[in-house]
């Protein structure tokens, strides 16, 4: 399959102290990649990597082209996406407005338009809440807005970052569930950050094992999940 994104020995550094050591990572075009570990691993420190918000060295290729030496503004242009942990929704502004902030990298008003068209499909309890400010939505709903921001960008590949975070059960099935089908029906790659490594292995297709900034297993999701050092320690089985 053709690979979207290709990390070689990615290194990343908060002021002197470095965080990553050697990370390399593949993510196929149309498919789904997850980092699975345990907390203080490196996983969002390797999305903020490749999204370039931190000190980084070694190699981040998207469909070929260098991207690392881009600034974080360039590599949304270039078609990475980013859902960081948290959310970063902004809460004063309204869903519409919020969402309007994600179509700033673009000009074509005519896709702008199907794109929202299109989130709302997704997610039509935010469309039923347009005009409602961001930070009166349930921390479901800002999910799913914190989702559909990143998706108006137009992404290739999109960085999720823990999106079950705080969220009860209900809401993260159905949020799992839509990520499926953005993936399935957009044909939108997606690189998965979840601390509930049980359903990040059933999303994925491939995974990555971080322990202390360093890659200690990769390969296809059910190798991963069928691991006995895995599931002693991430499965709970």
């Amino acid at each position: 399959m053709t690979i979207l994104l290709d990390v070689n020995d990615l290194q990343a550094f908060y002021g002197g102290t470095q965080a990553l050591f050697g990370i390399d990572l593949t993510v196929t075009a149309g498919g789904i990649t997850t980092i699975i570990g345990a907390n203080g691993a490196g996983k969002t420190t390797t999305l903020r990597a490749i999204c370039g918000t931190i000190r980084t060295t070694g190699d981040i290729v998207l469909s070929g082209a260098r991207v690392d030496r881009l600034a974080t503004e360039d590599r949304v242009r270039r078609g990475i996406g980013h859902v960081p942990d948290g959310r970063g929704t902004f809460t004063d502004l309204s869903v519409d407005e919020n969402l309007r902030l994600g179509t700033w990298t673009r000009r074509d008003a005519p896709a702008i338009a199907r794109d929202l068209d299109r989130v709302f499909g997704y997610f039509p309890r935010l469309a039923e809440r347009r005009r409602q400010m961001a930070g009166t939505l349930s921390g479901g709903e800002q999910q799913m807005l914190a989702i559909s921001r990143a998706l108006m960008g137009a992404p290739r590949l999109l960085l999720l970052d823990e999106p079950s975070f705080g969220l009860a059960p209900l809401v993260v099935a159905e949020i799992f569930a839509i990520m499926r089908r953005i993936n399935a029906e957009d044909g939108i790659a997606i690189l998965l950050v979840e601390q509930n490594a049980a359903l990040a292995l059933d999303l994925a297709d491939t995974a990555v094992l971080l322990e202390n900034g360093r890659v200690a297993l990769s390969g296809p999701a059910a190798m991963l999940r069928n691991d006995d050092g895995v599931r002693r320690a991430y499965l709970g089985n």
